[in-house]
């Protein structure tokens, strides 16, 4: 199921009793809660704007989600070279360069070569209609042999190291959703990040947990920390609300967390969810965290390694020690 596919349409129908109250009422412009980003120092919106659903709209309706995300407050907006092929960030630079000091932009680069990087770079500066970025990350780190290759001469890091200097990014940093090790991995090959993206869902802790490895570590090195498939492509919402999702992802030790929309009614929900923002206490967590137990793993999460099955193939060729 894809990221609230059908959120907006279910949620616009619901009665004032729900969660959260009367639906009929636009939210408030502003008010949404800013957190320090890291050791960065900026103050970014704990909810922005992603742009990786947006194929799944028209380009003028992803036009009229940027601005409406503008006007309600945010003032961080996440976006990646491989986008729609380019188009999602043409989107942010067909609204948001009138509103350039004001924003927070982010866009990612997929190659593991400096050169690669430079190119899709200078194409991520072209579409976005800016000479810089605020966040330029290393995206979609899955396997050791990424950190390998970003890390080689003539890797990657090259073209970041060699952008931020150049005033081309301000900070640099590096996603992932496929394994919190490899994350580990990148954190020990490198210390100068400025920033991480990775997946935060009340389901995550029961499987290959990314709040559990990851994020301590970067909590710790003061890194400007970023969630991402809060609702787990919308499959959490058969058994939570989207405001449990959220708010429990906010409860953690982040900065802000991206949020993919394809209706200004989903973006407007989320937007209240943040406004009326109360931190979970402990036990709350905790509840939550027992309720996701039996929907956990790689099915839920789909996009992590599945080991399970790697388990279930490794029990099944092992050599029969009670018969030998």
């Amino acid at each position: 199921m894809r990221r609230r596919s059908f959120f907006g349409s279910v949620f616009a129908g619901l009665a004032a009793s729900t969660a959260f109250g009367a639906r009929a009422r636009k939210p408030r412009a502003g008010d949404i809660p800013r957190r320090v980003f890291g050791k960065t120092g900026e103050k970014l919106t704990v909810i922005g704007l992603a742009g990786g659903r947006f194929p799944l709209i028209s380009f003028e309706e992803a036009k009229a989600i940027t601005l409406r995300a503008y006007d309600l407050g945010i003032n961080y907006f996440d976006n990646a070279h491989n986008y729609w092929g380019g188009r999602s960030e043409e989107v942010y630079g067909a609204v948001l360069p009138p509103f350039r000091k004001e924003v927070f932009i982010t866009s990612k680069a997929i190659a593991r070569t400096r050169k690669g990087a430079e190119a899709q770079l200078e194409l991520s500066l072209k579409h976005l209609r800016t000479d810089y970025l605020d966040l330029w990350q290393i995206h979609g780190v899955s396997e050791k042999e990424d950190v390998q290759k970003i890390f080689a001469p003539g890797g990657a890091i090259e073209a970041f190291e060699a952008a931020k200097k150049a005033g081309k990014c301000r900070f640099i940093g590096f996603t992932g959703h496929h394994d919190p090790y490899v994350h580990l991995e990148m954190l020990r090959a490198y210390d100068k990040y400025d920033a991480i993206l990775m997946p935060l869902n009340v389901a995550d802790p029961g499987y290959l947990s990314f709040e559990k490895l990851a994020l301590p570590e970067a909590a710790k090195r003061d890194m400007g920390i970023q969630g991402m498939k809060n609702f787990a492509n919308a499959k959490l919402l058969q058994a939570f609300s989207a405001e449990e999702c959220l708010n429990y992802v906010l409860s953690l030790p982040i900065s802000c967390t991206a949020l993919g929309c394809t209706t200004i009614g989903q973006l407007e929900d989320d937007v209240r969810i943040a406004q009326q923002f109360k931190p979970l206490a402990p036990e709350q967590m905790d509840a939550l965290r027992k309720r996701a137990e039996g929907i956990k793993g790689p099915y839920l999460e789909d996009w992590k390694r599945n080991i399970q099955n790697r388990a279930a193939a490794t029990v099944a060729t092992a050599p029969d020690l009670a018969h030998g």
